[in-house]
C-alpha cells in the first residue's frame, strides 16, 4: 500500500469527494495532516463522507463544500468563495467524473453531460483557483483520467455531440482524454512561464465504485449494459484502497514529475501497484492540447492569470 507522506499545514481540494477514490484520496491525506476540503455536489453526502473519514481519524481537518461541475455558475461561486478568504492551495485533486449515461444529457450551460462536467467544469475550477495554487510553494495539480482515454478522440466539429449519434462510451473517453490533454498542457504552460507547479494527471484501472452504475443509469433510472459489463467476475478489478493510490501518489510523492501519467502497474494497467502508467498517443497531441485549451477557454469564460 502506498503511504501518504506528512502532509500537515497543507490544504488539499478534492472534487467528488463524498464517495470512491474521492472520498479514499480525501481519507487519506487527512489522515496524514492535511487539511481538506470535501468538493461535492450534494453536501448531505459530503457530511455523511466527512463524519465516517473522522470516525476513523477524530483529528481530521475537513470542509464540505458545494459544487456542480456541470453548472459553471457554481464552479464560479465555489472558486470565489476560497478565493476571498486567500489560503494558497497545495493540492488540487480534479477527480469527480461522470460515466456513460444511456442517454444524451447537457449541463445547466448547455453543454453534453461527459464533456462539460468531467473536463469543462474541471477546466474552470482549475483556472479560476490557479492564483491561489501558485501561491502555495510547491503545488500540484491532479486531474483524473481513465483508461478509456486510449481511444477517445477529440471532434473539435462536434465536440458535444450534436451531429453525431450519441455514444455513452465514446462521449466519455472523449471527456476522459480531454482531461490528459490539458493536464499534460498545464505542465507545459507552467514550464513556459517558470510556475513552481506540478501538472500530473492519474487514472484509477478497473476499480469497483459506484461510478460505473451510478452514472449508467442517469437519466433512466434502470441498469444499463454498462453495468452488466462490470459486473463480468472475471475481469480484474480492484478496491477503491488501492485505486485511489495514482491519484495520491501522483499528488504526494517526491519524486512524482510534472507532466507525467500515473495508474495501476498489473495487468492490462487495469489493477496493481501504482506506477507511471503509458500516455496514448492522441494525448501526447501537442497542437489538439493548443486547440482544445484555447476553445475551453472560450466555452467556458475563463483565462489563465495574466501574472502570478
Amino acid at each position: 500500500m502506498y503511504i501518504v507522506p506528512n502532509q500537515r499545514g497543507k490544504l488539499a481540494v478534492v472534487t467528488g469527494a463524498n464517495s470512491g477514490t474521492g472520498k479514499e484520496a480525501a481519507r487519506r491525506l487527512a489522515a496524514a495532516g492535511a487539511e481538506v476540503v470535501l468538493a461535492v455536489r450534494t453536501p448531505e453526502k459530503g457530511e455523511a463522507a466527512a463524519a465516517e473519514i473522522r470516525a476513523a481519524h477524530p483529528d481530521a481537518a475537513l470542509q464540505v463544500r458545494r459544487i456542480d461541475l456541470a453548472d459553471l455558475a457554481s464552479v464560479a461561486a465555489f472558486a470565489d468563495g476560497l478565493v476571498a478568504e486567500g489560503r494558497p492551495i497545495d493540492l488540487l485533486l480534479a477527480n469527480a467524473g461522470v460515466m456513460t449515461p444511456p442517454e444524451r444529457l447537457t449541463t445547466a450551460d448547455g453543454f453534453e453531460l461527459q464533456f462539460g462536467s468531467n473536463h469543462l467544469g474541471h477546466f474552470a475550477l482549475v483556472q479560476r483557483l490557479l492564483p491561489l495554487v501558485l501561491a502555495a510553494p510547491a503545488p500540484r495539480v491532479v486531474t483524473m483520467s481513465s483508461t478509456a482515454a486510449n481511444f477517445g478522440r477529440i471532434d473539435f466539429a462536434d465536440l458535444q455531440w450534436e451531429r453525431r449519434r450519441y455514444r455513452p462510451l465514446g462521449t466519455y473517453a472523449q471527456s476522459k482524454l480531454a482531461n490528459l490533454l490539458t493536464a499534460r498542457h498545464l505542465d507545459r504552460i507552467a514550464r513556459e512561464r517558470g510556475w513552481n507547479l506540478v501538472s500530473n494527471a492519474a487514472h484509477p484501472g478497473y476499480t469497483r465504485t459506484n461510478l460505473q452504475t451510478a452514472g449508467a443509469a442517469l437519466g433512466s433510472g434502470r441498469p444499463t449494459w454498462m453495468s452488466r459489463v462490470t459486473s463480468i467476475p472475471f475481469l480484474p478489478s480492484q478496491e477503491v484502497e488501492t485505486g485511489a493510490e495514482p491519484l495520491l501518489l501522483a499528488a504526494t510523492d517526491p519524486a512524482a514529475r510534472s507532466g507525467a501519467y500515473y495508474g495501476p502497474t498489473g495487468m492490462l494497467e487495469m489493477v496493481g501497484p501504482a506506477g507511471e502508467a503509458s500516455v496514448p498517443r492522441r494525448a501526447r497531441d501537442l497542437d489538439a492540447a493548443r486547440r482544445l485549451w484555447a476553445v475551453s477557454e472560450e466555452l467556458t469564460g475563463t483565462r489563465l492569470p495574466a501574472s502570478v
